[in-house]
């Protein structure tokens, strides 16, 4: 009696193939040490120019790139390809950007003793009146005047620019934004010095215009110590020259005869 022979049943599995793994780990170590010299040269480049903080970026996105489109069946030669290909590539990136040469700031310090650039020319007559009231102000601060303040206004009673003097003087300035057939009158000026003194208690009173003062205005300025500021005398000052209240007539409160 013959016995049968025992079918021998094959499953679907795989043969251990120990070439194709010890292929496998092998590339895989030669990835990650290339990696991690990389790596570790980055880290260096990036301490000594900044520049490098791109190429690391480089590297990274390429490493996330090649996991993410790695197929699930490809080869271990396959993948090893291309994480060499990505790192080979980030690589020659990062070279380019470090020979490239560093783009110099333009910003050039100014010597000591270097004059400073002209301020731009002030076109007082195409201000209006509140806008010249500020310039004057502005003029005033420039040359370090304190307390600047604009009270100009209904019921400002004469003063439109208030201010402290650099040695400690109350100033009061009133501004006519005349035209130049519009002269500053004596009118104009016994108006102002009848508050400027007796109601504001001004230690020096100014008087600016972008016009001119008629004999009379003048003459009744100069009695009063107030300092008239003509067109001229305001382009001056504009352009650096001497202050009103450091030129010209002045007069306390209690020298005031008008």
């Amino acid at each position: 009696m013959t016995t049968p022979a025992r079918r021998i049943r094959r499953t679907g599995r795989r043969r251990f193939d120990l070439r194709a793994t010890t292929v496998y780990f092998g590339l895989l170590a030669l990835v990650v040490c290339a990696l991690g010299f990389a790596v570790r040269t980055v880290i260096e480049a990036v301490q000594r120019r900044p520049v490098w903080e791109a190429a690391l970026c480089l590297v990274a996105v390429s490493a996330l790139l090649a996991l993410r489109h790695r197929r699930r069946r490809a080869t271990a030669a396959r993948t090893a390809r291309r994480a060499a290909a990505a790192l080979e590539a980030a690589t020659d990136t990062a070279l380019e950007a470090l020979e490239t040469p560093a783009v110099e700031s333009p910003f050039v310090p100014r010597q000591a003793g270097e004059a400073l650039p002209p301020e731009p020319v002030v076109d007082y007559d195409a201000l209006d009146a509140d806008e010249f009231e500020q310039a004057v102000a502005a003029l005033c601060e420039r040359d370090g005047c304190t307390g600047v303040e604009v009270v100009g206004g209904a019921g400002d009673l004469g003063a439109d620019v208030l201010a402290v003097t650099p040695d400690g003087r109350r100033m009061v300035i009133q501004c006519k934004h005349y035209s130049d057939e519009h002269r500053v009158g004596s009118q104009d000026l016994q108006r102002f010095g009848g508050t400027c003194y007796t109601v504001h208690e001004a230690d020096v009173a100014v008087l600016v215009t972008t016009s001119d003062f008629t004999a009379p205005a003048a003459e009744y300025a100069e009695q009063c110590g107030i300092v008239c500021v003509d067109r001229s005398a305001l382009h001056a000052w504009s352009d650096g020259g001497a202050a009103p209240w450091a030129a010209g007539n002045t007069a306390g409160s209690d020298d005031v005869t008008c």
